[in-house]
């Protein structure tokens, strides 16, 4: 499952898991959260994330998060996902890092661009939360709270979570 993806516009090499606490390896667990089918749930304190399914089952990722002072939680639903999208750093994060500054008008899609091959995009209401379930290529990420905020995924997995959600899914985000 965490094989080379080749076929991609920008062909994905193989996930290098070892590098990953198996406890963070995508795995279908009894659904203990809760929600109804067809939600994501973000468990921050345990750094998994879950697709709910029928029969009480669910779809466990391990993700990366938000650093202190970085988390987002709470209720909202996922708007829509793009295909390796063009990534444009918000502001505020310009202004932390003004390396980022080249970026304003968005970084095109590739490897290297920082929500990899997918990206979901977080919204409560009408209003766009800036936050986002995308790719993360460094698997040392996983299990670790170093992000900006959004929920970092292996390419491997945000490319299966994104075949799962459908657009105005609910998602939880938990603290």
């Amino acid at each position: 499952m965490y094989a080379a993806l080749p076929n991609e516009l920008f062909p994905i090499p193989a996930a290098d898991i070892h590098l990953i606490d198996p406890n963070y390896w995508r795995q279908e667990v009894a659904n203990t959260t809760g929600e109804n089918p067809g939600t994501v749930v973000v468990d921050t304190p345990n750094r998994h994330l879950y697709w709910t399914m029928e029969g009480g089952r669910a779809m466990r990722y391990g993700v990366g998060i938000g650093r202190d002072g970085f988390a987002w939680e709470g209720r909202g639903h996922i708007a829509y996902g793009r295909e390796w999208p063009v990534w444009t750093p918000p502001s505020d994060m310009i202004d932390r890092q003004p390396e980022l500054e080249p970026y304003r008008r968005g970084m095109e899609p590739s490897l290297e661009n920082p929500l990899g091959p997918r990206a979901l995009y977080i919204h409560q209401g009408n209003r766009d939360t800036l936050y986002r379930l995308h790719g993360n290529m460094d698997a040392r990420s996983i299990g670790q709270a170093v992000s900006s905020g959004c929920v970092r995924l292996l390419f491997q997995d945000v490319i299966d979570l994104y075949g799962r959600v459908r657009w105005g899914a609910p998602i939880v985000v938990m603290q």
